[in-house]
């Protein structure tokens, strides 16, 4: 099978394609043929040997933990799926024709294999650091970096449980966070004053990583209010950095559930072959995602 490998931490050049032995389902697994795999910014610092001990590694490796297809092999104890059934989850080295999942769930009615696979990661993420930051209902909670996957996740949650959310991107994509039920507002020289006249923040969140941690703590004058996903620098601040997953399979379920019932919506900005790869990763590392980005394969 075809699979995106590398043997030495590096830039994007260090992604090849390979000819690789199909993996098989072990135990509480299943093995799906992939159609899509989800790009995330877990799966460039990855590659680029960031010091990541939530996610340790050993070369030569793949890469990607999101994907959607169909399933080809149940691992023993696996009960209530079947072979052909179309799912979406999280598992190892998922850029590649076949993958073996640890997570997963079936795809709603309506989403395409393409959509499916942006959601595994980032809606597990977002669930989780909403729950860390510990905003409540009634409240008011500031995403900066708010247009990505994570993000749009985020704010779709948060305003399904009743929190007023302010999202912070660049000009091009006010309206996309308008959409999602932000109040809208672009970083940059200001920013802070913007987010002020919005009104008063309880809780931030730090999705994007651009040394933002300083004002959140401004804006809401407590280092336990304010979460990181992208700063590893955050802790020198007493701010929490979250890189460790929670339960995905319940994410994936409560992710479906939001699906089904509307609340959740996810678009795909931009679809890439397997060559194309570290195109992907070129492009996630720069950011200025609307939405997620996703490798056909």
């Amino acid at each position: 099978m075809k699979k995106v490998n590398f043997t030495e931490f590096g830039g994007p050049d260090v992604l090849h394609i390979i000819e690789a032995e199909e993996p098989h389902a072990g135990p509480g697994q299943v093995r799906i043929a992939v159609r899509a795999a989800g790009v995330n910014p877990v799966d460039w610092r990855i590659r680029e040997g960031q010091n990541l001990k939530a996610h340790p590694i050993r070369l030569p490796a793949g890469v990607g933990q999101d994907a959607s297809g169909v399933v080809d092999e149940i691992g023993e104890g696996v009960e209530g799926f079947d072979i052909g059934d179309r799912v979406f989850g999280e598992g190892t080295d998922t850029y590649a024709e076949f993958a073996v999942l640890s997570a997963w769930a079936r795809m709603p009615d309506g989403l395409s294999f393409e959509e499916a696979a942006g959601y595994p990661s980032v809606t597990e993420t977002a669930l989780r650091i909403i729950g860390q930051v510990g905003v409540q209902p009634g409240q008011t909670l500031l995403v900066s970096g708010a247009s990505g996957g994570v993000g749009s996740a985020v704010l779709q949650i948060a305003r399904d449980r009743g929190i007023t959310v302010i999202g912070t991107a660049g000009a091009a994509n006010q309206d996309y966070l308008r959409s999602l039920g932000a109040l809208a507002t672009t970083y940059g020289p200001g920013w802070v004053d913007r987010v002020r006249r919005l009104g008063p923040v309880d809780a931030a969140l730090d999705l994007a990583g651009s040394g933002v941690i300083p004002e959140l703590l401004e804006l809401t004058r407590d280092p336990h209010k304010v979460l990181s996903i992208a700063d590893l620098s955050a802790p020198q601040f007493g701010v929490r950095f979250s890189g460790r997953a929670g339960s995905v399979p319940e994410a994936l379920a409560e992710a479906a559930a939001l699906i089904a019932r509307g609340k959740l919506r996810i678009p795909v900005d931009k679809t890439y072959t397997l060559a194309e790869a570290a195109k992907a990763h070129i492009d996630s590392r720069a950011g200025h995602t609307r939405g997620r980005r996703v490798i056909l394969v």
